[in-house]
């Protein structure tokens, strides 16, 4: 690990995608409907593009009983646990409606429930839910199998059940344990409550504990935050994800609530970044890549180890470039060559069901630069370098001519000495791995026709 200077901060720490896809969501277009969605899925079941994928599933479970200010999710705010029963039915239906164009049984090698809050839903609606998902697909021995985990909304009786029910992941959201930021962002959770949680999920065989962090949050301070990454250590997760708070309440309504004043300055936020990776390098974590962390015998340490590492909507993952099955509001796919996203609001999603539609509303069939250009992005994000050859023989172009401009858009970085480039490929240096993003971004075609970037988050 390596810090980042103040010079390059200034330079580089520009808005930018996360790149859980190539093109990303905002890309996606209208024209793109259930009917192509479907097309898709009867040409995975029948082989006729792409050869088939393994199969990965995420679940989505939009439902929180209160709002935590910084969030950019899409949930629904509610006391009423009444409403997740009717939306586990609608998720049925949908898995039906799947099954009649892939068959039943389908094998799926990882499935990630997410939100909102999935332990919202009682021990009776996550077991009933398991079991639907298991009529209608084949979970794999010895696949990945996570939740998101509210601090708040489980003990040690839960664990059990999640245990039981066959997840082997879990992810605390953790963000900061400091009383008055947790205050400021309106998400009350003690250290101990967590500290209790993280003892009996070990004392339960969890292969892996997640623990999610927020830099730059209001009333953050480089003392304070110190105070929580010494907590978290004595944790010592499996996993730790490290994200910069992006603030935009012109697009999420809940950051609306957070004072602009409050929130810590560049230079609070550098050092917070400095820190953070200055401890995780002591207390022995691998930096995996962006914003993740793992301890050296974590799988996702091993497969960035091994080449094996892959980045999916759920962000770093160890498992093959899969097909993903997205189900619930809001959700989003990628079957073969395309795109898919689920109705954002419960009233579109559930009619579209009531009609016996797939509740697809739009996105994206991919073109053959799309492909090329996902394979270097890709890449990049999770080996940190591109092979022109091996890019070459898979798409069948010449690198240095197929990306001239590209390549002369890199020289500033290589100067900057966030990349390397010689004849045979392009190598990120360990400074460059904290502006992966924006090294991605330059073969990022349709980002380098829209210089209207202020809708994505800065890079650090």
């Amino acid at each position: 690990m390596t810090t980042v200077s103040p010079d390059l901060l200034r330079r580089f720490d520009i808005p930018g995608p996360r790149y859980t896809s190539y093109p990303t969501a905002d890309r996606f277009v209208e024209a793109f409907t259930a009917s192509d969605y479907g097309q898709a899925l009867a040409q995975r079941a029948t082989g006729a593009a792409l050869p088939a994928q393994p199969l990965s599933l995420y679940v989505h479970i939009p439902f929180c009983e209160s709002l935590c200010y910084y969030c950019a999710c899409n949930k629904i705010i509610t006391k009423h646990h009444s409403r997740s029963a009717a939306y586990l039915r609608y998720l049925g239906r949908e898995m039906d409606l799947h099954t009649q164009q892939l068959g039943q049984g389908q094998t799926v090698s990882q499935l990630h429930f997410g939100g909102g809050t999935p332990t919202f839903l009682s021990d009776e609606e996550l077991t009933a839910l398991m079991a639907m998902l298991r009529r209608s697909f084949t979970l794999a021995p010895g696949g990945e199998y996570s939740i998101e985990v509210d601090p708040r909304t489980v003990d040690a009786a839960r664990l059990r059940t999640l245990s039981g029910l066959g997840f082997n992941r879990l992810s605390f959201g953790v963000q900061d344990f400091d009383p008055d930021v947790q205050k400021a962002v309106h998400r009350i959770q003690p250290f101990t409550q967590v500290r209790e949680l993280t003892a009996q999920a070990r004392e339960l065989d969890f292969d892996s504990i997640n623990v999610d962090l927020i830099y730059g949050l209001p009333l953050q301070t480089p003392e304070s935050f110190a105070r929580t990454l010494e907590q978290v250590l004595q944790l010592r997760p499996d996993r730790i994800a490290l994200y910069a708070y992006a603030h935009l309440p012109e697009r999420f309504k809940p950051q609306r609530r957070i004072h602009s004043a409050d929130l810590p300055g560049a230079a609070a936020k550098l050092a917070m970044l400095a820190q953070s990776l200055a401890a995780f390098e002591a207390a022995g974590y691998v930096y995996i890549g962006m914003d993740h962390f793992a301890l050296p015998e974590d799988a996702l340490a091993v497969a960035k180890r091994q080449g094996r590492l892959h980045r999916n909507f759920q962000g770093y993952s160890t498992q093959p470039d899969c097909d993903l099955i997205g189900l619930g509001v809001s959700a989003i796919g990628r079957i073969g060559a395309t795109y898919s996203q689920n109705a954002k609001t419960m009233d579109e999603y559930c009619d579209h069901l009531d009609q016996g539609r797939l509740p697809v509303v739009r996105g994206l069939a991919l073109n053959r630069d799309d492909l090329a250009r996902r394979a270097v992005i890709m890449a990049l994000m999770c080996q940190g370098q591109v092979i022109f050859e091996s890019i070459e023989q898979a798409w069948l172009l010449d690198f240095r001519s197929y990306f001239a401009a590209e390549l002369e858009q890199l020289r500033e970085l290589a100067d900057a000495g966030l990349v390397l480039l010689d004849e045979t490929g392009i190598e990120v240096t360990a400074q460059g791995w904290f502006f992966v993003r924006a090294v991605a971004m330059v073969f990022d075609r349709h980002l380098q026709a829209d210089r209207h970037r202020a809708k994505f988050s800065r890079i650090i």
